[in-house]
């Protein structure tokens, strides 16, 4: 019983880490360029790759027997943020960084 408990934590964990990384992503996409941390100002389409791997990683220990549905949804995920880019009126969608996401996938 104890076993369980323990990996039930563990798993909400990951679940939490998850979905905190989802919205940590979105803001940052979202926010004005000028208010993003200089410490995420490296090469555009790495940030992407590497920022939608850590989703992906998170994702694969948070929901394991879900793969496909994970990277199907967080491709769509990229694509709703690239498409959410281009109503905020200081951001500009580009299918070049969604690809980059998938990459990252």
């Amino acid at each position: 019983m104890q076993s369980f408990q323990m990996a039930m934590t563990i798993n909400r964990f990951w679940r939490s880490s998850f979905w905190l990384l989802v919205l940590v992503t979105l803001w940052l996409s979202l926010i004005p360029v000028d208010l993003v941390p200089k410490a995420f100002s490296f090469w555009d389409k790495a940030q992407h790759a590497l920022g939608f791997a850590a989703l992906a990683f998170s994702g694969l220990l948070a929901y394991p027997p879900r793969i496909r549905s994970l990277m199907f949804g967080l491709a769509l995920f990229g694509a709703g943020i690239e498409c959410a880019q281009w109503f905020t009126g200081w951001r500009f969608g580009d299918w070049q960084d969604w690809v980059a996401d998938c990459v990252g996938c």
